[in-house]
């Protein structure tokens, strides 16, 4: 099923059971937005923009600080409704934050299944920390958690509502270098095994190229630049193809890589 948002949002409901993997309109995609507008006063975050994401797809959406991509995301998970043009949303959706927002008073397991009904909420639920690799901390404190430990929870309580678009805004910017290996490793596995539309928000261009099906740079409100990955598995930094998509999205970005700084 879908959601239309124009103008005035519709929140998700955990409790559609529709089995509709796209938008109910015929055009098959997961995300269409046609001519979105957002502004803050005078300043347009964004500018006309268009996007579409199909069933599945694993977008990266990279942008400079300030170029609207987090505004993107509000706006496609219900959050803000100020907006001008068409948006057409998978009804089933889930959000991902950078910090993973559990109730401190409230044990592991009650957060992930947070809003869900029904008999079958508890079972999920553990189910859902299983895959994640949380199996037996059903009953644990947010507090005693790791911050790698944490973000399973948050990712744990978005799968756990089978959602069709998952949205996710620099969830692992806050964590270490080895954990964040360690995060792209479940994520990517989470996402072959439940096939998802996602749209990841991201600064990290090695995080975008290493999980995408599809690459956006967003800039000044609209996209800039798309870019398909045509890696094979498994992604290496170390494959020229992979170097060589890195050095023209940074080059989008307008990064200089610290080789060509110095001469």
């Amino acid at each position: 099923m879908a959601t239309r948002i124009h103008g005035d949002l519709t929140a998700a409901e955990d409790t559609d059971t529709g089995t509709d993997r796209g938008i109910a309109d015929g055009t098959g995609a997961a995300v269409r937005v046609r001519g979105l507008t957002r502004a803050f006063g005078s300043r347009a975050v964004l500018d006309g923009l268009d996007l579409t994401i199909a069933p599945g797809e694993f977008v990266a959406l990279l942008g400079r600080s300030g170029s609207g991509k987090s505004t993107l995301l509000r706006v496609l998970g219900g959050f803000d409704d100020e907006v001008t043009g068409e948006v057409l949303v998978a009804r089933r959706r889930a959000v991902v934050f950078q910090e993973p927002r559990l109730l401190p008073w409230t044990r592991v397991l009650a957060n992930v299944i947070l809003g869900l009904k029904g008999p079958g909420a508890a079972e999920r639920g553990r189910a859902a920390l299983e895959e994640v690799g949380l199996g037996g901390r059903e009953r644990s404190w947010p507090v005693t958690l790791s911050g790698g430990e944490a973000q399973r929870v948050a990712l744990a309580r978005a799968l756990v509502r089978e959602p069709d678009l998952v949205m996710l805004d620099e969830p692992f910017g806050a964590l270490d270098a080895l954990t964040r290996i360690r995060m792209h490793a479940l994520l990517h596995e989470l996402c072959t095994r439940h096939q998802p539309a996602v749209l990841f928000v991201t600064h990290d261009v090695d995080e975008a190229v290493l999980l995408a099906d599809r690459i956006l740079v967003l800039s000044e409100g609209r996209l800039s630049f798309e870019a398909s990955v045509e890696l094979a598995a498994p992604r290496l930094r170390t494959d020229p193809a992979f170097a060589a998509l890195r050095s023209r999205l940074l080059a989008e970005l307008g990064v200089r890589e610290l080789a060509d700084a110095t001469h």
